[in-house]
């Protein structure tokens, strides 16, 4: 008999959804899961962090997806605004993990897509992640959903005596139509004039 899975997108925890969110996140850190954590986070560590996504959600700066497999959450992720007011319209995308014993069951896709069409409905045009560089099966799921590879900080994750890289990763969702991509040009509001070059004593360019 196949699993019964649904996605459920909480603003508040109560104390068994609490506990599910836990397992989830202990047991992806014990098997070695790059989710941000160096040890498996005890139950006081994962309230903390659950409680702030959660009074981010109810402010409208962020969204939880949970998945649930037969009633039980086995899987989550969610995006959060970029904190500066000059980044409002950008998003972060992390903690995308799923209990080693519901693997294979796609609830990575699951999440991230909803992630995905969540921000865009409320608003966001970019959404940005962090991956480590040897987790290649989530980098290309995250490139088989759209996202591309925009740089990478080399060595810069620290798992005991080990580094990895730090791949940025990005995904456009659209912007409205009055909204002027100015890019690197020159001119509008914080724009500075190029330097102009060193010159030797002879005049000529140093």
């Amino acid at each position: 008999m196949s699993s019964r899975i649904d996605l459920v997108w909480p603003s508040e925890a109560d104390d068994v959804l609490r506990d599910q969110v836990h397992q989830v996140l202990h047991a992806v850190v014990a098997a070695g899961g790059a989710v941000g954590y160096l040890r498996p986070p005890g139950g006081p560590e994962t309230d903390k962090f659950l409680d702030g996504v959660l009074t981010a959600v109810r402010h409208g700066h962020a969204a939880l997806a949970l998945a649930r497999v037969d009633g039980v959450v086995r899987a989550m992720g969610l995006w959060k605004r970029e904190p500066e007011p000059i980044f409002q319209h950008s998003a972060r995308v992390g903690k995308i993990m799923a209990h080693p014993s519901a693997r294979g069951l796609g609830l990575g896709r699951l999440v991230v897509g909803a992630l995905v069409e969540n921000a865009r409905a409320a608003g966001i045009e970019t959404l940005t992640l962090g991956v480590r560089g040897n987790n290649h099966g989530a980098i290309e799921l995250y490139e088989e959903l759209g996202f591309r590879e925009w740089g990478r900080l080399p060595n810069v994750i620290e798992v005991g005596d080990e580094r990895f890289d730090d791949v940025r990763m990005l995904l456009t969702l659209g912007r409205a139509p009055t909204v002027v991509l100015r890019g690197s040009q020159t001119g509008g509001a914080g724009s500075s004039p190029r330097r102009a070059r060193g010159r030797t004593s002879s005049g000529r360019p140093g």
